[in-house]
């Protein structure tokens, strides 16, 4: 299955680079935001959405501008919103008539619920994220999903019980507090970037595919 190269405009003066993974058995399509400090070839992102495609997923990932220009500086949210607008509108036509859905991994997730919660992300069905990032490291709280209650289509969140940006006990009340609208999917042991230790006896590779077998059944279910 070979990956298909794309440009996104963003604004009549911002063009960013995208990635197109379809199978030929493709279910449904996910349009895939990267996190703060790794574009869309990092090699967990690849992973993603190759191991996606393998499932039947269709993945469109892609840069932010600040990671197309080389930046280490995060876009700030109305820049990164309008980003994933421009990332959906693309996934709509390629996707043709699949079920899309839109997320993200840690800031790329944290974006795309915000920009469903300020303006519908059109045809998008509901959202996936990937280490939804609740607070900074070492500064837990809850500030940042005040937005939440204003998406109204379902999410899924895709979570480690190591993770030191959404500490579980922090992360259970706010997606139980979200309604049927939100399912938490956890696995012990695994990190923000889900990275188990050694003596879980678990591989890394293993902890993946749990997350994404866990995406397409819930996928499936809401299509």
């Amino acid at each position: 299955m070979p990956t298909k190269p794309v440009t996104l405009r963003v604004d009549p003066a911002t063009e960013v680079s995208a990635l197109w993974d379809k199978p030929r058995d493709a279910k449904a399509a996910l349009v895939l935001a990267h996190g703060a400090g790794a574009g869309m070839t990092h090699q967990g992102m690849a992973d993603t959405a190759e191991g996606l495609a393998a499932r039947g997923i269709a993945v469109l990932r892609f840069n932010f501008p600040y990671m197309e220009r080389g930046s280490k500086r995060p876009d700030s949210p109305a820049i990164a919103h309008a980003a994933i607008r421009a990332a959906v509108a693309q996934g709509r036509k390629l996707a043709d008539n699949l079920p899309l859905f839109a997320g993200g991994r840690s800031f790329g997730g944290r974006m795309t619920s915000q920009a469903q919660a300020l303006d519908t992300l059109h045809g998008v069905k509901g959202l996936i994220f990937f280490a939804w990032p609740l607070h900074p490291s070492g500064k837990p709280g809850t500030d940042r999903a005040e937005h939440l209650s204003q998406v109204k289509i379902p999410m899924l969140f895709l979570q480690g019980t190591n993770d030191m940006l959404a500490e579980t006990r922090l992360l259970k009340p706010v997606v139980g507090g979200l309604g049927k609208r939100a399912k938490l999917y956890l696995v012990e042991n695994a990190d923000h970037s889900f990275h188990v230790p050694a003596k879980s006896g678990r591989k890394d590779a293993e902890v993946l595919a749990e997350f994404l077998d866990a995406t397409a059944a819930w996928t499936t279910k809401n299509a």
